[in-house]
């Protein structure tokens, strides 16, 4: 697989071959993720396969792109090879791969 990469302002916030593509989302793992540019903040919705979605901002250089990425922390058993992984949006963020 072509490695996937998420950057913000010219920094890399995720870098992985090792993504999960679901509904044309790249979801990327935890340990794939620079966590010091993420922040959960207080948004959720809801799925109605995948369960309840929690969603970071994305914060480089004292700028923040909100509610950039999503994660299911408690996904339903139809996604639980997703859970914890997470994907970003490609208008908030940039997506290389």
């Amino acid at each position: 697989m072509t490695t996937q990469r998420i950057t913000l302002n010219g920094v890399v916030i995720a870098e992985s071959d090792d993504t999960i593509m679901v509904e044309g989302n790249h979801y990327f793992p935890p340990d794939s993720v620079r966590w010091e540019h993420l922040a959960e903040n207080a948004r959720h919705t809801t799925c109605w396969w995948k369960g309840e979605a929690s969603y970071y901002d994305v914060t480089v250089d004292g700028k923040a792109s909100e509610s950039a990425g999503w994660t299911y922390h408690q996904p339903s058993e139809a996604a639980d090879r997703i859970g914890n992984y997470v994907a970003f949006y490609g208008h908030k963020v940039t997506i290389e791969g």
